[in-house]
Parts: C-alpha cells; sequence; structure tokens
C-alpha cells in the first residue's frame, strides 16, 4: 500500500536531533499538514522550529520526559485536546548506556527500557486505534540492527531493541488479520553517524549517513514497506542464525563483520 504524506499530521519522537530532525523537515518538504514534535530537548526544539519556519507549516512542539509515563500520558492529552488527529506516528527517540551490563545501574536499565519500549507501546496504544477507525495510518518504530543480533556492552539496548522489533512485528501481523489498511513498519538500522554512537567502529559494514539512512525511512513508508534493515538484509541475518552453528554465527559476526568488538572505544552523546 501506497502512502503519501501531504497534508497528514505527522508526530515524530526524538524529532529535536538527530535522524528526528531530519525525517521532520523530509515530511515538511513533501507537505505535511503539520508537524508534532516530542522531545525532551526544549532548546532543541525551539531551534527546530526556527530553522523550518520557512516551510510555512505549523509545528506544535511538546517537551517530555518519555521515561516518565505519567508525564508522557498528560502530554498524549494534551496532544488530544489540542484537536490533533495524528496520521503518522514515527517513534524514533531511544537512548543507549553503552557498558557492560554489570556495570549498568537500575535506573539506568530502566530508563532505557521506559523510552525505548515503554514509551513507544504507549503512543502505539494512544494513536492505533483512531488510525484503524479511519482505516489509514503509519507506525513507524526505529529499532535497531540490534534488534536481530546481540553486540556486547548493549545488553539493556539490545533488549529493548529486540522488544521493539517483535511488538512491531506483532501489531503488523494484526492489522494484517483485520484487513487493515494501517502501515506499521519496522526500522533496523545499523549504528548512525548522528552522535549517539559516537566512537563506535566498524570493520566491514558501514557506519551509516544520517540524511540518507532518513530518506530510505521516509521512502519505504511511502512504499508501504513493513520492515526497514538497513544496511545488512533482514533474510541475511535471520538466515544466518538459523543454519548456523553458534559457533560459526559468533565468529562470522565477531571475527569477520567485527559487530561484537564494535562498542569498545564508544563515547556517545551526553
Amino acid at each position: 500500500m501506497k502512502f503519501n504524506f501531504k497534508d497528514k499530521i505527522v508526530l515524530i519522537t526524538g524529532s529535536a536531533s538527530g535522524i528526528g530532525k531530519i525525517m521532520s523537515r523530509k515530511v515538511l518538504e513533501k507537505g505535511a499538514q503539520e508537524l508534532v514534535m516530542l522531545d525532551y530537548n526544549l532548546a532543541g526544539i525551539n531551534q527546530v522550529k526556527e530553522e523550518f519556519s520557512h516551510f510555512n507549516i505549523p509545528i506544535s512542539a511538546y517537551q517530555v520526559d518519555l521515561s516518565n509515563q505519567e508525564e508522557l500520558l498528560s502530554t498524549i492529552e494534551k496532544i488530544k485536546n489540542d484537536n490533533k488527529s495524528i496520521d503518522v506516528l514515527i517513534n524514533n527517540a531511544g537512548i543507549v548506556v553503552g557498558k557492560n551490563y554489570i556495570d549498568h545501574t537500575l535506573e539506568e536499565i530502566n530508563r532505557t527500557m521506559n523510552v525505548n519500549v515503554n514509551a513507544v507501546m504507549v503512543l502505539t496504544h494512544a494513536f492505533l486505534p483512531e488510525m484503524v477507525k479511519r482505516n489509514t495510518g503509519v507506525i513507524c518504530n526505529i529499532a535497531s540492527m540490534a534488534g536481530l543480533t546481540s553486540t556486547p556492552k548493549m545488553a539493556a539496548y539490545v533488549a529493548s531493541k529486540w522488544a521493539i522489533v517483535g511488538f512491531t512485528e506483532t501489531v503488523s501481523l494484526e492489522m494484517k488479520q483485520q484487513k487493515s489498511k494501517v502501515i506499521v513498519n519496522c526500522v533496523m538500522p545499523f549504528y548512525i553517524n548522528t552522535g549517539m554512537f559516537d566512537g563506535v567502529k566498524s570493520r566491514i559494514v558501514p557506519i551509516l549517513d544520517p540524511e540518507k539512512a532518513s530518506s530510505k525511512i521516509i521512502s519505504n513508508i511511502e512504499k508501504g514497506k513493513l520492515r526497514t534493515p538497513m544496511p545488512l538484509p533482514y533474510w541475511f541475518v535471520r538466515l544466518s542464525q538459523a543454519l548456523l552453528p553458534n559457533k560459526v554465527y559468533d565468529f562470522v559476526m565477531g571475527d569477520v563483520f567485527g559487530i561484537y568488538d564494535s562498542m569498545e572505544d564508544f563515547k556517545g552523546r551526553k
């Protein structure tokens, strides 16, 4: 099913920076009726609103801590009270800790799961029913290639992304069973060069360019795609896991692709 962003109200979380900001620009370029921004960074929100003001398209911004469910629910209520009928929900916001699991604090674990998983499910729960009722709309969840294959020093992050891959694919199947035209898309990118993963290294698989990654995500939504893996094909990872013995798979991912060592020099964005 094809989808057109023109005259649609698009909500993007984590839209003050990184690919969230780039995707915001792209949907405005495609003639969206309104952009709804959710982000914790108030200064970033205001900067984006000013930078994109030349589009002459309404931009509504809500500062919210996605790890705080009470605050998120209050923000959702405000959005609905402002009579915004969301046509596209892009759950883009995410955080990563980047250290051995035994060095994680419980606060870091809970915050990771709250932002990367619970917020996605709460926002989907809030806006999907109306999309189903109208029989049109898009839910796009930005997961990660880490939702397909594990990586040391990312235990909580990997767990959250595996959850999002499973959650998204399940909701997509439910839409198919209900013969709904609502598109539920799961994006599974490798590292993207936005600052979130500063310091990571990759031996063979290229670090993704944020502009190109954002373009592919938006393009695949328009094409009605249900999966957007980048750059490794979805089938390659799943087939390798199914057919290769564990030791061989670990050799391929660890020694050949170097994915298991990719977080050794991780710095991240503060």
